[in-house]
């Protein structure tokens, strides 16, 4: 069963990875996938939220800095060292690759658990950007697939865990932040 399933994972990734690729995605993914690029997206969105964020802004402001750490490490420290999967590009042959290939294990995609835990934590506070944050957490998320660094099982999984992620900080954000707020609300 396993073996059958790590083949359809081969043959979607080599759809992507290989079938889709031309011109157009070999010079967009690596941009997208880069980390510096996104982070800009994240201290922009710091900013805003910070000065635009509306009652619970700073609340929220100091929310995405441990969204960031705590969903980072969830992944890269625990995560991947328990499952120590390799990644398509260090076992695969005619990998399309677009960037480096780190030694760092495969699953799950760190991008993908990342853009997704603050695309949902970011939903559950501000509902109208749900289709934006979750667009750019699936192009990011797509975009290691592209660029030959991921299975497509890494970035789904890693998208799952973001989900549960970013919810539950979410929702301990809130009970935190609404407490901490009608005390101050009590003592004026």
């Amino acid at each position: 069963m396993i073996d059958f399933l790590y083949s359809i994972d081969v043959a979607i990734f080599r759809f992507i990875n290989g079938t889709l690729a031309n011109p157009v995605t070999d010079k967009l993914m690596p941009f997208i996938t880069d980390v510096t690029h996104w982070y800009l997206v994240y201290v922009l969105l710091w900013f805003i939220i910070l000065f635009k964020g509306g009652k619970y802004r700073v609340g929220l402001a100091i929310g995405m800095i441990l969204l960031v750490i705590v969903s980072d490490q969830i992944s890269s420290s625990l995560l991947k060292n328990l499952f120590e999967r390799a990644r398509p590009c260090k076992v695969l042959e005619n990998v399309h690759l677009l960037v480096g290939c780190t030694d760092s294990y495969s699953f799950p995609s760190s991008h993908a658990v990342n853009n997704f835990a603050a695309a949902m934590f970011f939903t559950y506070f501000y509902r109208h950007l749900k289709w934006i944050l979750f667009s750019v957490a699936t192009l990011m998320a797509l975009s290691r697939i592209f660029v030959g660094v991921h299975y497509p099982s890494d970035v789904f999984g890693g998208a799952l865990i973001g989900l549960v992620i970013g919810y539950s900080l979410a929702l301990i954000y809130n009970f935190v932040l609404v407490k901490i707020y009608s005390l101050f609300e009590k003592t004026e």
